[in-house]
């Protein structure tokens, strides 16, 4: 049984990796932090969860973590996590961080698009935790840096064509829309219900960071690094997540080459499903569970081929993901406890 604390149990990320271990058979959770609301109980936060998941939160305490947890899940802001987890390495756990502040392999990367990293000693040695194309790495690994909702949604139908050089990396066109929980729980004007419904916007246009996330991953695949246009929009829905990127390719290759191509890729990766011919992702299709939904159409006239992925933002893109990395760290099956099905309607 993998003794689990999660740290930041009450923003959303925090709270999917509770609903979610709460029905793993190989977890038990003995520590659920909270800042805010430390001294209630989680289901007097979110009532739906009374008489299922009645835990306590707690003031983040290293000491009771380090004794009670194998594992840590820090689903916390950027900048907070690079400041605990060099103790809970040291006291022996093993540590998921849902931020980002462990994403990038290099330090000098991180501080150029985010702040001073007060942890650097630890990039190097920790694993970026997109689970199909580094699971080698992850069984072993101390530290797993989770990927973006973004970079997950967007890598996962590029890089089997990136590995195998197909892919024209002078410029990748890579279009995305997520829903309004990919914000975070804290309230905020710009995602307040009037200032979002019935609307649609792009927004951190050629300014988001998870665009220098996705070049670098990339860059360590491919050994070259890519250009690449990256927009996101905000759209007026709760969960999910569509991305459509639009590249050119060295060498003419037919659709069916292409398709093939991803299918091999992932014919022994539960989550990731190739869609058939003629369907297109949709957000309904992935709500909830930990797929990701994978469609693409070559473009006869341009010879551009359109890649279609769709996620939920919270599960494959945030706490899916990193449970997933859970059980590839305990060389469990990747799919225990996340075998969700999305409601019908």
């Amino acid at each position: 049984m993998i003794r689990v604390a999660v740290i930041g149990a009450t923003g959303y990320a925090g709270a999917e990796l509770v609903r979610i271990l709460s029905s793993h058979p190989q977890v038990r959770m003995t520590m659920l932090t909270s800042r805010q609301y430390a001294g209630q109980l989680f289901s007097d936060v979110f009532p739906p969860f009374y008489k299922r998941i009645d835990l306590p939160l707690e003031n983040y305490d290293v000491k009771k973590i380090v004794a009670e947890a194998d594992l840590v899940f820090m689903a916390l802001p950027h900048q907070l996590p690079m400041n605990m987890v060099p103790e809970l390495l040291e006291g022996g756990c093993r540590v998921v961080d849902l931020s980002a502040d462990f994403r990038f392999s290099d330090p000098v990367e991180y501080e150029t698009f985010y702040e001073t990293h007060r942890a650097p000693e630890l990039c190097g040695e920790s694993v970026y935790g997109l689970s199909e194309f580094f699971k080698e790495d992850i069984s072993g690994a101390r530290l797993v840096g989770n990927p973006g909702c973004y970079p997950t949604c967007i890598l996962l139908p590029l890089l089997p064509l990136v590995q195998k050089q197909w892919v024209d990396l002078s410029h990748v066109v890579c279009d995305a829309k997520s829903g309004v929980s990919g914000a975070g729980r804290g309230v905020s004007l710009a995602t307040h219900y009037c200032e979002i419904a019935q609307g649609f916007k792009a927004y951190k246009v050629g300014a988001h960071r998870h665009r220098p996330e996705i070049a670098s991953i990339i860059e360590g695949v491919a050994e070259q690094r890519p250009a690449i246009t990256f927009v996101p929009h905000l759209v007026p829905t709760i969960r999910g997540m569509l991305a459509t990127s639009y590249l050119k390719l060295k060498e003419n290759r037919t659709e069916a080459e292409i398709r093939e191509c991803l299918q091999q890729a992932y014919k022994d990766r539960p989550f990731v499903r190739i869609l058939p011919e003629g369907r297109f992702p949709d957000l309904s299709f992935v709500r909830g569970t930990n797929y990701c939904d994978i469609a693409l159409r070559l473009d006869p006239e341009t010879g551009v081929l359109i890649l279609v992925s769709a996620i939920d933002n919270l599960v494959k893109g945030a706490s899916g993901q990193a449970i997933q990395n859970m059980n590839i760290m305990w060389k469990l099956d990747e799919t225990m406890g996340l075998d969700i099905l999305p409601p019908v309607i």
